[in-house]
């Protein structure tokens, strides 16, 4: 059976049960991104308490952050995440507590599909697979991470590093395609 090419069919047959809260988030999210200093930090925390899956207490989310498909998207306590970034959670995000993410990252959940050749590239749905950030990481600026990677705790993601699989906790990966480059390693163990 041949899917539609009719784009907005297509997105609503997909996503029309999150219809509402999609367009709820595009035009709040619009109004509230550039709001500057704490008091356009306590409007977005407002908002994105409304429409996250779960942010259970206040974030440092910086003007210019881009949110979408929040439903899917979970975060910790001390969230912070810098001017720019931006996380798509139709997949699904979960970000542990003490979690920071740094200016112009990129958190997807999905990508397209590329199974089909004989069908054109615009015609195809999304794949969709969660991504899991474990606690106290932290996500350099430009970096980006894909679809259905797991980020153990403590781990450091270097500015403009590619994540494509999952890395450990206590790593720090950098590259494209990302790679571990060192192991983080606390004052105590240095002592012993």
């Amino acid at each position: 059976m041949e899917k539609s090419s009719n784009p907005i069919s297509r997105f609503l047959k997909k996503y029309g049960s999150h219809a509402f809260h999609l367009w709820c988030e595009e035009y709040a999210g619009w109004l509230t991104r550039n709001l500057p200093s704490l008091e356009g930090m306590a409007v977005r925390y407002a908002l994105y308490r409304l429409l996250f899956k779960r942010l259970p207490s206040f974030p440092l989310i910086y003007p210019g952050v881009y949110f979408t498909h929040t439903y899917g998207i979970s975060a910790g306590k001390r969230f912070s995440v810098n001017t720019g970034a931006l996380l798509d959670g139709r997949g699904g995000i979960t970000i542990g507590d003490g979690v920071m993410i740094g200016p112009f990252a990129v958190i997807v959940s999905s990508e397209h599909d590329l199974s089909r050749s004989e069908m054109p590239m615009t015609t195809m749905d999304h794949v969709l697979s969660p991504v899991t950030i474990g606690d106290d990481v932290w996500i350099g600026a430009h970096a980006v991470i894909l679809k259905g990677v797991s980020i153990g705790r403590g781990a450091v993601v270097a500015a403009g590093a590619v994540v494509s699989s999952d890395v450990e906790p206590w790593t720090v990966v950098a590259g494209t395609p990302a790679k571990t480059i060192q192991k983080r390693i606390s004052a105590k163990e240095v002592s012993e």
